[in-house]
């Protein structure tokens, strides 16, 4: 189901998953961008030796949407279209040579596959460099008009308190993300000042002129309060009627950074809101989506796992795998298996740790592995044996899951489906090892609780290579 989010910023919702109009025009760029340098590099390649050319270029169509699908997935792959990606030449170097390699290999193994859709190496090398050139331009292009404000949307925030400190705290955090302008903040009565004086917008007539004159296109509510005469309920009903979004600051948090606060929380949103889709369809069709995954992944890793096995076995001994009671689906644990990458001693002190960075317990093999998140793949029986899915929140050890529900309100909601080897937290926060770490990867939790499809667990896998190629948030 897709829909387009009324009045405000322009988004497409896609199962409950919104997709930036930023995001859309650049895919769509691109898309145009690739197809045109596959018919000018092949036009190019054989230019002046029509007799040579191996088919029309009416012919050329499905190749070339090939060529293309398979690019932008290899740039999604590498995170060129998430939404906290760095717009600026140098990153986009960075990723886009590694896009380009993955994209060659994977054509190159097309062309071995489906001989009816080869085109020649010296056709692919030209088509390439012309790829190359074209995504540089178009970037550099959507750099510039992003650094006029031309794509962005303007909001105002209603309220100065805390938690309209958490959008400063937001921008601090991330000063360099795109598509969305926080143009300052109105206040209320009876409301502390916790937002720099200077974002204080100055007071008018009423909220529709203040909006008209910054020229905003949706008001985020984000005061603790809203019963009592200090509440506008008439001025944002009428700023609604005009065409003005209103959105309460969960709301705009889980649409636009893919969270759910745990501060903003309560639990009659929890039972009356939208999402939490436990059915039998989808639960059928997950499951069956944790099969065939499971399955390509595990002949596709296979080699992987037996020369991981050999170096672990040769570095430290036996035993091989680590077995390890983890939290699942409605509380009920069971034993993850994963490749041992610590010390067979580790926990001599019978006390769970939180693993560090640059942990001492950590073998020679096991820092590899843990890095490139090999040490996870045997993880892969657990998912066919119906212990775990392939996406979903990582699975946690009893002691940390009886600590974190005293602290963390609303833990256990992530227990409502099975754990994932890969999930929507690891790959847009990393690794947690500490108690802030857990309250940030909660929020990415319960997001993906909430609007869990098969459409976003593919982003996730997608997005998954990122982690792995660039070895993101291992340690």
């Amino acid at each position: 189901m897709v829909n387009k989010a009324p009045g405000g910023p322009k988004l497409f919702r896609i199962y409950n998953h919104y997709i930036s109009r930023t995001t859309v025009l650049l895919i769509s760029a691109e898309v145009f961008v690739l197809m045109v340098a596959f018919y000018l590099g092949t036009g190019l390649r054989f230019f002046g030796e029509i007799e040579l050319l191996p088919f029309s270029l009416s012919s050329l169509f499905p190749v070339a949407s090939t060529f293309t699908s398979v690019m932008i997935l290899s740039m999604a792959a590498m995170g060129m279209y998430q939404l906290d990606f760095r717009p600026d030449i140098k990153d986009t170097l960075f990723r886009l040579m590694p896009s380009m390699l993955l994209g060659f290999g994977i054509m190159t193994l097309v062309f071995y596959l489906l001989p009816d859709l080869y085109s020649g190496r010296g056709v692919l090398g030209l088509v390439m460099v012309l790829a190359l050139s074209g995504i540089l331009l178009t970037r550099a292009a959507f750099l510039k008009w992003s650094s006029l404000g031309i794509l962005e949307s303007r909001a105002i925030v209603l309220g100065i308190g805390n938690k309209a400190k958490e959008f400063i705290d937001q921008i601090k955090k991330d000063p360099h993300r795109r598509g969305f302008k926080i143009i300052g903040f109105i206040p209320l009565p009876d409301e502390d000042l916790r937002v720099p004086s200077s974002a204080v917008l100055p007071k008018v007539e009423s909220l529709i002129s203040l909006v008209n004159r910054y020229g905003a296109r949706e008001i985020i509510i984000a005061i603790q309060e809203r019963r009592g005469g200090c509440f506008p309920i008439q001025d944002l009903l009428e700023c609604k009627l005009n065409g003005i979004k209103v959105t309460d600051s969960a709301a705009f948090f889980e649409r636009e950074l893919g969270q759910i606060r745990v501060n903003s929380l309560y639990p009659s949103w929890l039972v009356f809101g939208g999402g939490f889709d436990q059915s039998l369809l989808r639960s059928g069709i997950k499951r069956a989506f944790d099969l065939i995954a499971s399955g390509i992944l595990l002949v596709i890793t296979f080699p992987v796992m037996i020369i991981t096995a050999l170096c672990i076995l040769i570095e430290d001994g036996a035993p091989i795998f680590y077995r390890q009671e983890r939290v699942g689906k409605g509380g009920r644990t069971f034993m993850v298996l994963k490749f041992r990458s610590m010390r067979d001693d580790a926990e001599k002190g019978g006390k769970p740790q939180w693993a560090a960075a640059d942990d001492p317990r950590t073998t020679r093999v096991g820092r590899i592995i843990r890095k490139l998140r090999i040490d996870e793949l045997p993880q892969i029986f657990n998912v066919l044996n119906g212990e775990m899915s392939f996406v979903g929140p990582r699975p946690e050890r009893p002691y940390f899951v009886n600590q974190l529900c005293t602290e963390v309100p609303y833990y256990n909601v992530r227990h409502s489906i099975k754990p994932g080897i890969t999930g929507w937290a690891q790959v847009r926060y990393g690794y947690g090892a500490s108690l802030e770490d857990a309250i940030e990867k909660l929020q990415y939790d319960l997001y993906y609780v909430k609007n869990h499809s098969l459409f976003l667990d593919v982003i996730i896998l997608i997005d998954t290579i990122e982690v792995v190629v660039l070895g993101k948030g291992g340690r």
